[in-house]
């Protein structure tokens, strides 16, 4: 049961990133230079790679219970982050991730920057944008990558499941030579999230101490037990009304982008609050920045790139809500210390926190939207 989990969490987490990171691929070559663009990819696959052979060897030396429980903790924060994006998207309190609108963005900011040549590339701008993109997209990979795969001691297979989603990708792109929006992307974000949160809960309560009533078996009511709450939460949420305080937006074809396998949610309703503030968005923002800023005129201060990068493993390790990365420390720390206390039974404290945080963090961001 573990190992096919593991498999198919780490191949629809790596195929998400990746579709993301396509995009943005294909609007740095078309809109500037493809050889450049390419390049950049190849970069950020090294750096990624290397990324796993360094740190999965030694993530391996770490004793097992302290791995369960730290890995445990960023992949809980890390899921219950994904599954509120996912919900408020499939309650229509969030816009639906539109791999058309971010194409057109890229492409428009690749067109206006100017070009120059460094280092032996025609296009510093492609190459920077693609390096990046690979680069962000892939640090989530490579972490679910080389925890799943060192936790299960399938580090090997882990890493197959992930490059096979990015051929998948690679392939699809090459053929279609535009943006893969009719991927359920949705969808799969959906999914990942309830299977990152569920490992999460198992390996760091297990870590802390506690001791699951029916072992790995547990996860087989776990991530159903999780779905069927994010489903109910959706259900609720579609019957609040939404206050457009942002911007308001028509988004056509509801059907194509809204989620797919018969999952009765319908697209983003026309009206409703787009939130600017979109982590995602920020994200791909960020990519086209960083790359933006290596050909204008201002350049970017040793201070200013120290705090970028401060944010940027803030938000990875944190999320988008400390409250939340907060429960989930707390939660391991009560299970730590009832278990030294010899307590029993304590297994279900880190879930019941997790099922709590959920509804509470999502009611702070629906009362914005």
């Amino acid at each position: 049961m573990n190992t096919t989990a593991l498999l198919l969490s780490v191949f629809l987490a790596c195929l998400v990133e990746a579709v993301e990171a396509a995009t943005i691929v294909l609007a740095a070559g078309t809109a500037r230079n493809w050889r450049s663009a390419l390049s950049g990819v190849g970069a950020g696959l090294v750096v990624l790679a290397a990324v796993v052979i360094v740190f999965g060897p030694a993530i391996a030396l770490i004793p097992l219970d302290f791995l369960r429980v730290i890995v445990g903790g960023l992949l809980l924060v890390f899921g219950l982050q994904w599954m509120r994006k996912a919900i408020l998207r499939a309650s229509g309190h969030k816009a639906l991730h539109d791999e058309d609108e971010i194409y057109r963005r890229e492409f428009a900011a690749a067109q206006s920057a100017t070009g120059v040549s460094r280092f032996g590339v025609s296009d510093w701008y492609a190459f920077t944008l693609s390096f990046k993109g690979v680069l962000l997209e892939g640090l989530e990979v490579a972490f679910i990558v080389v925890t799943f795969g060192n936790i299960q001691g399938q580090l090997g297979l882990a890493a197959w499941a992930a490059a096979a989603a990015v051929v998948l990708v690679a392939v699809a792109a090459i053929i279609v030579r535009g943006p893969l929006s009719r991927v359920p992307e949705n969808t799969m974000k959906f999914i990942v999230g309830i299977m990152l949160t569920s490992f999460g809960i198992f390996w760091g309560a297990e870590g802390a101490g506690a001791v699951w009533p029916v072992a790995d078996i547990s996860l087989l009511v776990i991530i159903p037990g999780l779905a069927v709450i994010a489903l109910a939460i959706v259900a609720l949420l579609r019957r609040r009304p939404l206050r457009s305080t942002v911007a308001t937006v028509s988004m056509p074809n509801q059907s194509a982008l809204g989620f797919a396998g018969g999952i009765p949610f319908g697209g983003f309703p026309a009206g409703a609050s787009l939130e600017t503030g979109d982590p995602e968005t920020a994200q791909t923002r960020t990519v086209a920045a960083a790359a933006t800023a290596l050909d204008g005129p201002r350049k970017t201060s040793a201070v200013e790139s120290l705090k970028r990068f401060g944010l940027f493993w803030y938000d990875f390790i944190i999320g988008d809500d400390w409250r939340v990365a907060l429960a989930v420390a707390a939660s391991f720390a009560v299970t730590a210390a009832l278990s030294a206390a010899g307590a029993g039974g304590i297994w279900w404290i880190v879930p019941a926190v997790a099922v709590l945080t959920l509804p509470m963090a999502l009611s702070r961001l629906v009362r914005k939207s």
